[in-house]
Order: C-alpha cells, then sequence, then structure tokens
C-alpha cells in the first residue's frame, strides 16, 4: 500500500527552533542553577515534554520554571526560529498532491500554532495533534493513532519523520514507516542509531522517496 498520510515533528524538523529552546532553557536553568546546565545537558531534553524535562531538574518548582520557559519563548519567538533549506517547497508540493499532512509535537497547543503561523506552514496542516490533545506523549504512539483517525488513514498507508529518537519510536510503536531528519541537531549518528526506515539528507528528499516531482 502507497503513503498518503505524513506526519511531522514540528520543533528540528520542520522549522529550526533550536536556537529558541536552547536559549529558552539557558534563561531558566542559570537563574536556577547556575553553570549547573551545559549546552550539551539541554540538547538530551529536546524531543521531551516540557514538564517532563523540568520535573527531572527540580520537582518541587518545576511548574515555575515552566511559566519561566514559557513567557521567555513567546517573548523570543519570532526573532529566533528560522526555516530548514526546502521546507516549505516541499511541504506546498505534498499539499498539492493531495497528501493527508499532519504536525505532531509535544509542544503545547498555543506555542505549536504560533510556529506554523510565523513560518507560514499552518495552511498546510489541517490536524495538528499537541501535548495539549493526549493523554500519552511520543514515544507512546497515541499522537500518531490520533493524528491517523484525521484521516481515517492506516498504519501501513502513513509515515512519521521526525529528529529525534522519540519520533522515530513513536513512529515504530504506532506501526508506520519512520523517517530521521539529518539535520537532527543531536546527530545523524545519534538517530540513525534508533533505525529509521529512511533517513532524509534534506526535506526535498523526502519527494523522492515518495515518487513526487516538484511543483
Amino acid at each position: 500500500m502507497t503513503i498518503n498520510t505524513i506526519l511531522f515533528d514540528f520543533d528540528g524538523t520542520l522549522v529550526d527552533t533550536n536556537t529558541l529552546i536552547i536559549a529558552s532553557f539557558e534563561h531558566v536553568l542559570e537563574a536556577y542553577y547556575p553553570g549547573q546546565y551545559s549546552r550539551e545537558d539541554i540538547v538530551e531534553f529536546i524531543g521531551q515534554p516540557l514538564p517532563e524535562n523540568f520535573r527531572s531538574v527540580d520537582p518541587e518548582r518545576a511548574e515555575e520554571m515552566i511559566r519561566m520557559y514559557q513567557q521567555y519563548t513567546l517573548e523570543n519567538h519570532d526573532e529566533l526560529i528560522e526555516e530548514y533549506e526546502g521546507v516549505t517547497d516541499t511541504i506546498k508540493t505534498l499539499h498539492q498532491q493531495g497528501f493527508n499532512l499532519a504536525v505532531v509535537t509535544t509542544k503545547r497547543r498555543e506555542t505549536a500554532q504560533m510556529g506554523l503561523k510565523t513560518s507560514g506552514l499552518a495552511p498546510y496542516f489541517p490536524t495538528v495533534i499537541t501535548l495539549t490533545d493526549v493523554q500519552h506523549a511520543k514515544p507512546h504512539p497515541e499522537p500518531l493513532h490520533k493524528a491517523m483517525q484525521s484521516f481515517d488513514a492506516q498504519p501501513e498507508e502513513t509515515m512519521m519523520v521526525g529528529d529525534s529518537q522519540y519520533d522515530i519510536l513513536a513512529g515504530k510503536n504506532a506501526g508506520v514507516t519512520t523517517a530521521g531528519v539529518g539535520w537532527t541537531i543531536k546527530g545523524e549518528a545519534h538517530l540513525q542509531s534508533f533505525e529509521p526506515d529512511i533517513m532524509l539528507p534534506k526535506m526535498p528528499a523526502l519527494l523522492d522517496y515518495l515518487g513526487v516531482k516538484m511543483t
């Protein structure tokens, strides 16, 4: 069965939000634990839900740390996000060719919608599944199942595209084809170790895999 439904992670996959995410974590962690968290430590947080990250740092103050993080993110959002090469043209082509497209993210709905709007990608994604919409975040398959249900899509005709192991593991748990992105901040080799079905060097390579010509 051919693929007709493609689920995308957002941060680090569709849009380069890594600078914003790292800066937001640094802002909070330096306020609470000066000098104790390196950039490498922060990179390990990427891909997991924010509450899970801050509870692992300080369960007692997690909620106030989350609020500080979110405030910084909102204030600095538009100036710190960038597009990855070829993403918009690829997504536009898939949309024009009739593929079902969804975003499946561990972001809250407010910031996910803000990112989609700022990047100009919002019109192409009728389905956006956020942390707010599910009981279990990736790598649990629930968010993917919820996205597939919105299109009445089956696992064998669905692909999950993402930049972290949580995306690949969620895809495997949901029984869909998995695609890792070579521009992941965690390094291509790290992502490859989770054995995605394919690895994309750039987003337009997805069109080649699907046999679709850029429009």
